[in-house]
């Protein structure tokens, strides 16, 4: 078992930063259709005095969406968050959040005017001291009840429009399950097992990719307001070309459970935990939302679930097939759209290109058997997606696309480029993310240009200290975000540095070292 010494398992309240704020969750907002909470800083609505934000009408697109949701005035996530609020914080500068009382995503500091950049890793670079402390977030995360939100569990009708509230308290990190199921559950319709399941707020459209940006910016920053570390960043899993789950380990996400191989391993800390939202086809045979009721343990099986999903991870020439598309998306853009950058990452190919090819998205469900909506309740989740994040990054960064690909109307439902994203409060539209992750205050680290010179040096640097100075350098370095990149890729390189050859390829600043 993990030495989680940072970890108390005493349920406990923190500030959280997704879906309906817990000031915003009564009678009174509900009926008066208005979330501006005072910012604590100065008591004022959205920290008007102190000029953070002010409370306004929100403003939602009226750009028609596609054909694959028929129906007008049935969903509560139809022209989000107009359902529940109409009125709303909307921040200015560099503040954000439901009340203005946090930075911009790249941006800290009491008012917000530090600009940093963060580094993403890879999760096999990290030291062990990392290792553990990123299962230590994860599960103290899971155990910390959030202070500032809470989840629905009743539709607004259901509220009787607001008069009698319906919403139940989640963690830190079952707010993000719970808000990866709503966004993509399907539309209740009015009784048992009357839904439309041709529906989805984040996935198999254009908003897939900021979507996923989005939640996994949030994230990061409510696991650096938990536990304080500011430095903290998702690593990412490179699962290009692996032969397995070579994170299943009780080291990082769990290992199987040698009894039961749907179940984790007793030695890994994820072992105790219960998942939730898990349940899609109960759901709507019920015609009900998700309670956010733990539901069970968490189950993993890779390779053993939907094989005409996926057959095996993706191979590097399938990820580089996906990143020489140069539409971002095509057609219909859904689920149907042909040669799309977006639909090809996302798994969903054309019948007449790429037919056997298993990309990347739908790696996450089948690894963590569960459905779709159900599979941020795997903490494999996070590291999956935030290579899919890369990828997309990658993208950008190759095709400098013009904000014109991305779709203004006629998309599916929700992913216009101006319809803001659902379930957050804040407020976020699509078409603001459809830029580079720079533009948002972080990196890959695979993405650095290490080609240029003084990184030579610097990888000497880290060799000498990685061979010699032992782990108390070791700390030392890692804990500064311009060494980190160069101490993971030393240890990844050093076989190759005890060689002339090695050292030559080094001083010749001819290669590239962005795939380390």
């Amino acid at each position: 078992m993990w030495p989680l010494t940072i970890i108390s398992f005493m349920v406990c309240f923190v500030p959280s930063f997704q879906q309906f704020p817990r000031l915003c969750a009564t009678r009174e907002a509900l009926l008066a259709k208005e979330c501006c909470p005072r910012w604590e800083g100065d008591g004022s609505a959205c920290g008007a005095r102190s000029g953070r934000g002010f409370c306004q009408d929100v403003q939602v697109e009226d750009q028609p969406h596609g054909p694959q949701y028929p129906f007008s005035g049935l969903d509560d996530r139809e022209k989000w968050p107009l359902v529940f609020y109409n009125r709303t914080c909307q921040c200015a500068g560099n503040f954000m959040g439901f009340s203005c009382g946090d930075c911009r995503f790249g941006y800290f500091g009491v008012n917000c005017n530090e600009r940093r950049e963060s580094l993403r890793r890879n999760v096999f670079h990290l030291t062990r001291a990392e290792r553990i402390r990123l299962v230590s977030y994860l599960n103290l995360a899971k155990q910390t009840l959030s202070r500032d939100y809470v989840v629905a569990t009743g539709t607004y009708r259901e509220m009787e429009n607001g008069s009698n509230p319906m919403f139940a308290d989640a963690s830190v990190y079952d707010i993000f399950v719970w808000m990866h199921y709503y966004v993509s559950r399907s539309a209740l319709l009015g009784g048992p097992g009357n839904v439309w399941t041709n529906v989805d707020f984040a996935h198999w459209a254009p908003a897939f990719l900021p979507w996923h940006r989005v939640y996994l910016l949030h994230w990061e920053h409510e696991i650096r307001k938990l536990t304080g570390d500011m430095g903290f960043s998702i690593p990412y899993w490179d699962w290009r070309d692996a032969q397995g789950c070579d994170v299943c380990t009780d080291e990082l996400m769990g290992g199987r459970n040698p009894q039961d191989p749907n179940l984790l391993s007793p030695g890994s800390v994820f072992s105790s935990w219960k998942v939730l939202c898990s349940r899609a086809q109960e759901y709507d045979n019920r015609g009900v939302l998700c309670d956010a009721k733990e539901e069970g343990p968490l189950r993993r099986n890779p390779g053993n679930h939907n094989h005409d999903l996926v057959e095996q991870l993706p191979t590097s020439a399938e990820v580089e097939f996906t990143l020489s598309l140069t539409n971002y998306d095509t057609g219909p853009v859904d689920r149907s759209a042909n040669m799309s950058f977006r639909n090809t990452l996302e798994g969903q190919i054309s019948w007449t290109t790429y037919v056997h090819t298993p990309t990347t998205s739908n790696t996450a469900p089948t690894l963590s058997g569960s459905d779709m909506q159900g599979s941020a309740n795997d903490p494999i989740f996070l590291l999956h997606h935030a290579f899919v994040d890369s990828i997309y990054e990658q993208w950008l960064r190759r095709h400098r696309p013009s904000p014109s690909q991305f779709p203004d109307s006629n998309a599916p439902i929700g992913h216009n480029g101006g319809y803001h994203m659902v379930p957050f409060l804040p407020l976020h539209r699509n078409r603001e993310y459809f830029i580079s992750s720079k533009d948002l205050g972080y990196e890959y680290s695979y993405l650095l240009d290490a080609s240029k010179c003084p990184y030579v040096w610097g990888f000497l640097f880290s060799l000498f200290v990685f061979m010699f100075a032992g782990t108390y350098c070791e700390d030392m370095v890692t804990s500064c975000p311009p060494f980190t990149v160069i101490w993971s890729k030393t240890q990844t390189l050093q076989m190759h540095l005890l060689n002339p050859w090695g050292l030559l390829f080094l001083f010749s600043c001819g290669s590239s070292l962005n795939h380390i």
